[in-house]
Formats: C-alpha cells, structure tokens, sequence
C-alpha cells in the first residue's frame, strides 16, 4: 500500500507533524537530506508506526499514490527551491508540492506561477503553533493553486487544531501567496502581542515594584478575561519557573530578543501597501533596540535614566494595565486585519476574513480568547473597514480608553519604554480624528516641490498649486498620491 503523502526535512516540526498524520490515520513517506536521520527517526519516535521510510528523492516520490502530495518542511529561500528543482523531473502534472514553511510571499507567488506552467500544483501553508502544535494540532493557512485543496484538505483539517465546537482550524485562504501572507500577518501580530505583554509586565515590575509570584497570580487571573491566550498562558508559566537557586529564571535572560525575519516582512509590507501598521512596526523596532545591549548600558550611565516609581493603589494600577493591554492587542489585530484586506485587494484574493479569524482559533501561538469575536464581527459585516469599529470591540475599546490613557501617560512621565503600548493609542487618536495636521505637510511639499494639494472647499481628485514664494513657478511638480 502506497502513501498517501510525503514529506522532506525531519527536524523537529516535520517529524512531528508526521507523526501527526500517522494519529490520524494517514500513511506518511519520510526522507530528509542527510538520510541517516530518516533511519534514526524510524528506530526512534516512529517506531511502532505506519510511517514509511525513503532513501532518495526517487524512492520518496515512488511510494505515494497518485496524485503524488509532497510536503517541503525545511527552510525558507533557496533550499525550498533546490528541492522543488529536484522533484519536478520525478513527478507528473497533476501532482503536488507543498511548502510548509515560513516562505516570503512573492517566493510562493512566483513558484505557484513556474509550476503551473509544468502541470504540477502548488501550495504555500503557513503552520502555525510550534513543535506542540505541529504534534497534536496546529493552525494550518494553505493558499496556492485551488485545484490541489481537494486533495489535501482531508489530511489537513484532521491534524490541525479544532475549535470547542470542532471546527478545524484550516481552510482554503485563496489563490497564489495568500497563504503565507495570512503566515505573516499572523507572525506579524504575533510580535505585538509578545511585546504588548512584555510592557505589561515591565510596568508592574519597575513602575510598581510587583514580585513575580505576585505577576504570576495577576496573569492567572487575567485567563479568565477577554485577555485570555495561549500567550498569556505562557507568561504566567514563566514568572512563575524557578531557578536552581529559588530565584525567577526570566530575570536572569539577557535582554536582547531575536528575530527571523516574519516581523520585518510584515511592516515591509505595511509600508509598501500604505497600511498603518504602527504597533507591529514598534514592536520589530523593540527588538532591534534591544539588541544594542553595550549602547544601552552605556547611554543609561550617560543620561544618568532611572525609570520612577508609580504612586497609588497598586490594585487600580493593575487594573489599568490589564485594560490598556486589552485595547491596544484589539488595535494590534485590526491593524494586522487591515493589511490582509488591503493586500486581498491589491491582489485579488477574495479573502474570507472571518475564515482567517477561525483559523487562528486553536493550535497557533495568537489564538486567543477574542478571535471567535473576530469572526462574528465579519460574519456580521463582511465589508467592515476597521475592526475597532465592531460593536464588540467599539465598546472594549471606549470603556478602556481612560485607563489606556493613564497607563501611557504615566509611562511617560516615569521614563519607562512602552511602544507598542502608546502607538497603539496613538493610532486610534489619529484613526478617530476627522482632520489631521497634514494639511500642514501638504503645503510644506507644494512649497518646496510643487507637488499639489487638494482643497476641501473643492471636489476631492482636483489638484492645486500655489506660489508661495512669489519667485517659483506656476508648473506642478506631480500630483501627489493620497
């Protein structure tokens, strides 16, 4: 009996959603370069298994039915099109390769294009929910080519995540690059939110001198709030881990973070599509700040900077924070949802913004508590602009915004970083205030570059030039691009 999928590059997510698919009854061809860890993956976790082994490319693609389904799990950029150069000599058109990785879109855009001029289909699907996920059920995002999703549906709605009312967390995203691009907004929005919860608690900590199992005791509770998260399940384990010597771990971590790349697509592709994508922007920003650990303790010495301590009702204050914290991940999404709208569109997706929401329910590292309300907002509305504008949401956001303001004001005034935080706020001030002072910035670029304004006492599309200095010309530079 033949396999009905196969799958390259046995580090530990590939293995283990492999071993994923044995749970649910599929029959798994295995190979990875370095061939002896195929073996070793054999004799190891899947021994007493139904998965095949292969010793080459050829045998791999020998051992599965037809149409033939190849899943690439090995790292993004020019491996994954080293090995699709070795599997279209070895397949049939009709046949499948799937790329599981964290792919750029473009790349998946321009291998979807190459392939289908040969015949073969190709999927580009963002896994999310790391080596648990991938193991037990994570969030699965295919886009690509729409033909092969019959044939890969059924393998992929049984080891992805399920929501409480058994609803997988995987869909059809849409055509091309989608898939991945849905991968990174969620990485994107992934970034805040760790950053979001990172200022929380750097305020509690410095600002009111909070002990960490007195942390601990406040994220727990928060679980049980709107707040509620995988993420915020994670924090609470971690003020809660021991060192050897009794004292918290997280306090003896360098504070300098990584990154791989997902964050910096995203705001790249924010700016490119003229998307606000403030508060997922600051917190890549955050992690390239710190980063310059040696600049940072020098210049702390040099500005002589302590962060203050915060007056008053400490219970006030943490209620303040859980709030703030709350609004600005609601902003975080619906920046994140403005993005996948704007590049549905530029594109031409059709995509189906509460089947995204659903996605992320279960299995991915943001699946929270509020993604089912996500859902609801475009079950309801569809054509909604601004997620923040969601009765839901609306109100969260209205009712926090004294206790968002007072959280980032005080941050302020006692020299404690919060980014992502204030520009979340910022944002919203700006979204919500009907004329802005670009007005100003406007007449400046007509000034000094004749590049037009638009009047508001005038139609909106007719283009003005002054001359301000009474010595420049009348000829307009170009119009400018609103």
């Amino acid at each position: 009996m033949k396999g009905d999928i196969g799958v390259i590059g046995l580090a530990v997510m590939g293995q283990n959603l492999i071993l994923n698919m044995n749970d649910n009854g599929f029959k798994v061809v295995a190979f990875n370069r370095t061939v002896s860890k195929v073996e070793e993956f054999l004799e190891g976790p899947a021994k007493g298994t139904n998965i095949i082994g292969a010793t080459s490319m050829e045998d791999l693609v020998s051992k599965l039915e037809s149409p033939r389904k190849v899943m690439l799990m090995v790292r993004a950029g020019d491996v994954v099109d080293h090995f699709i150069d070795a599997l279209v000599p070895l397949l049939d058109k009709g046949d499948i390769i799937i790329d599981g990785g964290n792919s750029n879109y473009p790349d998946t855009n321009r291998r979807v294009a190459a392939l289908e001029e040969k015949g073969i289909h190709y999927i580009g699907t963002g896994v999310s929910g790391g080596e648990e996920g991938a193991r037990f059920g994570p969030s699965i995002m295919p886009g690509g080519s729409p033909e092969a999703w019959p044939h890969v549906k059924p393998i992929f709605q049984a080891i992805s995540a399920k929501t409480d009312a058994g609803e997988a967390c995987c869909d059809w995203v849409g055509k091309d690059g989608s898939g991945h691009f849905v991968k990174m907004v969620h990485n994107g929005i992934e970034y805040g939110d760790m950053q979001l919860i990172s200022e929380a608690y750097h305020f509690m900590k410095e600002g009111l001198e909070l002990s960490h199992d007195e942390m601990q005791a406040i994220f727990e509770e928060w679980k049980s709030t709107e707040l509620d998260s995988y993420l915020i399940d994670i924090t609470t384990d971690i003020l809660g881990y021991k060192d050897e010597d009794g004292e918290p771990l997280v306090e003896k971590i360098m504070d300098t973070a990584g990154q791989k790349g997902t964050g910096k697509w995203t705001g790249i592709n924010a700016l490119d599509l003229g998307i606000p994508l403030t508060l997922i922007t600051e917190s890549v920003f955050a992690r390239c700040l710190s980063s310059l650990k040696e600049q940072r303790i020098d210049a702390e010495k040099e500005f002589g900077h302590m962060i203050a301590k915060v007056d008053g009702d400490k219970k006030e204050w943490v209620e303040a924070v859980r709030q703030a914290l709350l609004a600005s991940k609601i902003i975080s999404y619906a920046q994140g949802f403005m993005l996948i709208r704007e590049a549905s569109e530029e594109n031409g997706w059709a995509l189906n913004y509460g089947n995204v929401a659903l996605m992320w329910r279960g299995g991915c590292i943001i699946r929270s508590a509020f993604l089912g309300n996500i859902r609801d907002a475009y079950d309801n509305n569809p054509d909604i602009q601004f997620l923040g504008s969601d009765p839901y949401f609306k109100e969260i956001l209205l009712n926090a915004m004294p206790a968002w303001r007072k959280v980032a004001s005080k941050a302020m005034e006692i020299g404690l970083p919060m980014p992502t935080m204030t520009s979340a706020l910022t944002f919203l001030d700006g979204y919500t205030t009907s004329r802005l002072p670009a007005n100003m910035l406007q007449a400046q670029r007509d000034y000094f570059g004749a590049h037009t304004y638009e009047r508001v006492d005038q139609p909106r599309g007719q283009f003005f030039h002054t001359n301000w200095t009474g010595t420049g010309g009348d000829t307009a530079s170009t119009t400018y691009d609103v």
